[in-house]
């Protein structure tokens, strides 16, 4: 089975740091791409980071974390890494890893791209 599973959400003050795993199972071989995204309270799922090995730029990040947020991936063990660094309130939320699997050739940030989805792990960045 194509698996997503999340981990090492947490509270932080602002300025910290937090690194965000998710272990992807059932991929191998299918050309998926991935992503990161996250619900804040009372906003819509965005696409914070993004992962296509087809993508002329394989990463993409949202402009609101460019330079503090680090899409990563140990291919070894197929797993996803987000690390994020300066932390902000407007960073909590509830965040989701995500692969589809349609072909596409851009790293996209979509939601609707995304077909499989992770549980999510929270986010709390507050004083």
């Amino acid at each position: 089975a194509q698996e997503l599973v999340e981990s090492g959400g947490g509270e932080v003050q602002p300025g910290g740091s937090l690194t965000l795993s998710c272990a992807t199972s059932g991929f191998s071989g299918s050309g998926a791409y991935m992503g990161w995204f996250r619900q804040g309270p009372g906003n819509y799922r965005e696409g914070v980071a993004a992962w296509n090995a087809r993508g002329s730029s394989p990463i993409r990040y949202a402009d609101s974390v460019k330079g503090r947020f680090t899409l990563s991936r140990d291919n070894a063990k197929n797993i996803m890494y987000l690390q994020m660094n300066s932390l902000k309130s407007e960073d909590t939320g509830m965040y989701y890893c995500a692969a589809g699997t349609l072909g596409l050739k851009i790293a996209t940030l979509a939601n609707a791209d995304y077909r499989y989805w992770g549980q999510g792990t929270q986010v709390t960045v507050s004083s």
